[in-house]
């Protein structure tokens, strides 16, 4: 049987890049999909794809800044499938914040950054956890970056969002063991994906360089650790934070 066979596990900011390989690698587990993304159009692509290999899949507009959107998210994948089994909160903004040095980032990007990659992460968690909480079982994932680790310069915003993405999975995971709720961290490394598209061609070669296994990653490279984070398989494993970054960072 698959990992995840009959299981519902909503992914948010699926409609691409390294959500839309997580929900695919999801679907081939066995798992219904849930589809939260903010961009109507590749909702539907990433909905019309999964369909395309006999998954069960749904796509839900999800802001996941807005606790009514995302309430109403949750209240839409318990009525199509009666509960939910998983959630990675994967819904970020990465390379399109642009660079800048600390006293160039305005409050403006810095607020925006937050809203999304923090509020929208726990806002995610808190429309899903009570749930698993009154069943007894469930897992999260919330997705994170490297750079929180080794400090990667004129992008303070965003790596101060992913440090507190860590910290918060850390915090999450003493509330939720009680209940037998599961809620784990995976922090890529600089992939090559449409989220990635805009980063300098220099930054791209420092980090591969920089590695222990110089390649390229890629989406393919993440989406089984997800994967068997959410599996019963990783039931004892809670409040970490992985690193995969081929390399870069040991921890």
């Amino acid at each position: 049987m698959s990992a995840h066979h009959g299981r519902v596990i909503v992914v948010t900011g699926a409609g691409r890049g390294l959500g839309r390989a997580i929900a695919l690698k999801l679907a081939s587990d066995g798992a219904r999909i849930a589809i939260a993304e903010i961009d109507r159009e590749l909702g539907a692509e990433a909905e019309q794809e999964l369909k395309t290999t006999g998954a069960e899949t749904m796509f839900v507009p999800t802001d996941v800044s807005s606790q009514e959107s995302t309430e109403a998210m949750a209240a839409a994948v318990l009525l199509k499938w009666g509960l939910i089994d998983g959630l990675v909160a994967n819904a970020a903004l990465a390379n399109s914040v642009g660079g800048a040095t600390y006293d160039r980032i305005t409050v403006d990007q810095w607020d925006r950054i937050m809203r999304v990659n923090v509020r929208g992460t726990w806002l995610a968690c808190r429309a899903v956890a009570p749930h698993m909480q009154k069943r007894g079982r469930g897992s999260l994932v919330t997705l994170s970056s490297d750079t929180a680790h080794w400090g990667s310069p004129n992008l303070l915003h965003y790596v101060a969002s992913k440090g507190a993405v860590e910290a918060f999975t850390r915090a999450m995971a003493r509330e939720l063991g009680a209940d037998n709720v599961r809620i784990n961290c995976v922090a890529p490394g600089l992939l090559d994906n449409d989220a990635t598209r805009g980063v300098p061609p220099a930054k791209r070669e420092w980090n591969i360089r920089n590695r222990a296994i110089s390649r390229e990653g890629s989406p393919s490279d993440i989406v089984g650790l997800v994967s068997f984070l959410l599996s019963d398989e990783a039931s004892f494993i809670t409040g970490q934070v992985i690193i995969a970054d081929g390399g870069l960072v040991f921890h």
